[in-house]
């Protein structure tokens, strides 16, 4: 059943990543565009763990942890833009 199960996730998050890259090219707002880039990068972090959890690879575990920071540290970024103006520490 787990064999089945994980298959069948995988596509309902490519899905799911699709229907978000779309609305990162069409978003009637700048917001709504880096909301939807970051549900793409979990969405790709999510599918990672996935096939790490499928093919019992602890690597793509790693991959897809690093892949999750780095979609924090954009909507830091992102978001201190957004408020002030400028991009910086």
């Amino acid at each position: 059943m787990f064999e089945h199960t994980i298959p069948v996730l995988m596509a309902l998050y490519g899905v799911a990543g699709v229907v978000y890259f779309i609305r990162v090219l069409l978003g009637p707002t700048v917001l709504d565009s880096i909301l939807a880039g970051d549900c793409v990068s979990l969405d790709v972090a999510l599918i990672a763990l996935l096939v790490a959890v499928y093919y019992e690879n602890n690597l793509l575990a790693g991959g897809a942890f690093f892949l999750v920071l780095w979609a924090f540290v954009l909507d830091v970024f992102a978001s201190k833009y957004l408020v002030k103006g400028e991009v910086g520490v």
